[in-house]
């Protein structure tokens, strides 16, 4: 008589050990991937960066121990935030959005150029002691009270005026204020945010393509006129002018060519040398490809991803809509950024200034993205099989 088989199978879902972040996988796996992101990023950008810093006569570390302070400020914030209740957000909703509209404000008025001076043509930064960019806390005040009020008007949708009319208005004081600043990438980006959000609490997409239609002429506007028009004539045709509104666009594409599939090494690479601006923010994916080949950039390619879709994943996990409204929000803050700033570096749209999370020079970005990702950790920690953050 055979023996009877074991049955090895196990009786439910397969949980990690305890660990300081809980029993589920996923703030574990969004906290490793962030630090991974994040450790490389650093290297990438003093290889970027070490160059221009000494042809301003400062050290060749310059830029990485200032974006290493931002780094370390921004890991406590994660910490903080994955281990604060994530409904406290939802309390504190239109207090966030006041402080960001605010700092907004106070960029763009007329006589505040002694706190929010003029850089490259644009006023984006308050300097009251450190600098700080209100765009970016724009970002994760946007995403928070919209899901906030995405759960309260959640029976609402069906109508425009009802349901997207105080949407529309918010967003609308928030965009606009920062396309004063100039910064349309931000205010584009800040517009999509929202739209991610609402739609996934319900909202009809025949009220979208409405509003797309209707807002259409006013976009097509702020593109067609001046170093805007140059650019989107420079990114159909990239050859129309490569010494001029397309030389950023052509030495990208020289960069990520002279890559091949292994890089030319850590260091090496040529475009930093003067011929790619901001290589190491607007430009640093073009430098990764340089130096790091084509592994390198899937490298950075399957990092982006594995956190967007564990993001999702918590989003479907969370205790609540107004916890999985936050998730898909955080989640798409870092997807947006990260695939529009490479598809610039591709040549698969217009140049747009938008930094790479986690790699990109600029301490308010970096901090800001750790904020989202703490945010996210603090919705994975309450969700089933994680470990609330609050009873």
């Amino acid at each position: 008589m055979s023996p009877r088989p074991v049955d090895i199978e196990p009786a439910g879902l397969v949980q990690l050990p305890e660990s300081g972040l809980g029993k589920g996988w996923e703030a574990t796996a969004v906290f490793g991937l962030t630090v991974l992101l994040l450790s490389l990023g650093l290297v990438f950008m003093y290889s970027a960066s070490s160059v221009l810093a000494l042809r301003q006569g400062l050290p060749d570390t310059h830029y990485v121990l200032r974006q290493s302070a931002g780094a370390g400020f921004g890991v406590g914030l994660l910490m903080a935030c994955a281990f604060i209740p994530y409904r406290l957000w939802e309390k504190c909703a239109w207090v966030l959005l006041g402080l960001s509209v605010t700092g907004l404000v106070l960029v763009v008025l007329p006589w505040t150029e002694a706190i929010a001076p003029e850089v490259n043509g644009a006023r984006r930064w308050l300097r009251i002691g450190f600098s700080v960019q209100p765009s970016e806390i724009a970002k994760i005040a946007v995403v928070v009270w919209t899901a906030a009020m995405a759960v309260k008007k959640k029976d609402q949708f069906k109508s425009l005026r009802q349901g997207l009319g105080p949407f529309l208005l918010v967003w609308g004081v928030v965009i606009v204020l920062i396309i004063l600043e100039p910064d349309l990438s931000t205010a584009l980006v800040i517009g999509a945010l929202g739209a991610v959000i609402v739609f996934a609490a319900g909202a009809r997409l025949s009220h979208f393509i409405f509003l797309a239609a209707l807002g259409a002429p006013l976009v097509w506007r702020q593109f067609a006129v001046g170093f805007r028009a140059e650019r989107i004539e420079a990114f159909l045709n990239p050859a129309s002018d490569p010494a001029g509104a397309g030389y950023q666009v052509h030495q990208s594409l020289v960069a990520l060519g002279s890559g091949g599939l292994s890089g030319l090494g850590i260091g090496e690479g040529r475009q930093k040398f003067g011929f790619l601006p901001e290589a190491h923010n607007d430009f640093i994916f073009a430098m990764i490809g340089e130096e790091w080949g084509f592994l390198g950039v899937l490298l950075v390619v399957v990092l982006y991803t594995l956190i967007v879709l564990v993001g999702f994943r918590i989003a479907s996990r969370a205790p609540d809509a107004f916890g999985e409204l936050l998730a898909i929000g955080c989640s798409s803050l870092i997807a947006l950024q990260a695939f529009l700033h490479m598809a610039v570096g591709l040549a698969l749209a217009p140049p747009t200034g938008l930094s790479l999370p986690l790699v990109s020079f600029g301490r308010s970005n970096l901090v800001m993205t750790l904020v989202a990702l703490g945010i996210l950790i603090s919705v994975a920690r309450a969700a089933p099989g994680g470990k609330a953050a609050y009873a």
